[in-house]
């Protein structure tokens, strides 16, 4: 009984430039609409090709990954879809994107939702998606092809519920694997 928890490829939205806190609302729409620029690792095949149930975040970075990996999925929510983020409506400073996504996830992190999802909101789906990739489990193995803070919101509630691995980390195509309550760690 094991969960996958695997991040997507590399966003095909270009990362450079400088832009204003205002001009990240579009930003990050791009990005949300982007699909990706690289392909998987053997690793990541080799994880999709052992998976029986796999399940993936709507958003087209996850899908294209999902596609990328040769395989499709048995269900594709919202419920893995990434966090939000809270955009103020400031006009400056024009800072590069990456550095706006870091104070961005800060204040989110910190309490600011503004119109996105609460942290505390997300902890919540965070939950309900580890419950809901538990039960496939009793089903087969599981990948989930999703992102980077939700995924590592999902690894905490798995831990919380018995489950043994590593926490996920930051790169793309990057996965962790969860071991039921009760197995042995191989």
């Amino acid at each position: 009984m094991t969960i996958t928890l695997m991040r997507h490829g590399k966003s095909a939205h270009p990362t450079s430039g400088r832009f204003s806190c205002g001009e990240m609302v579009a930003w990050c729409i791009a990005y949300d609409r982007a699909g990706i620029c690289d392909q998987p690792p053997a690793s990541s095949l080799q994880a999709a090709q052992q998976a029986g149930i796999l399940v993936c975040s709507p958003l087209p970075r996850a899908r294209a990954s999902l596609k990328a990996l040769g395989r499709q999925a048995q269900e594709v929510a919202t419920l893995y879809r990434e966090a939000e983020l809270p955009v103020p409506p400031l006009r400056f400073p024009a800072l590069p994107p990456v550095l706006w996504l870091v104070l961005l996830r800060l204040l989110w992190l910190c309490g600011y939702a503004r119109q996105a999802e609460s942290y505390k909101a997300a902890c919540a789906r965070a939950a309900r998606a580890a419950d809901k990739l538990a039960d496939y489990a009793t089903q087969g193995d599981v990948l989930l092809v999703g992102h980077g803070v939700m995924n590592r919101l999902i690894a905490r509630e798995l831990r919380k519920r018995g489950w043994q691995g590593d926490k996920p980390g930051r790169r793309h195509w990057g996965s962790v694997v969860y071991r039921g309550p009760g197995e042995r760690v191989r």
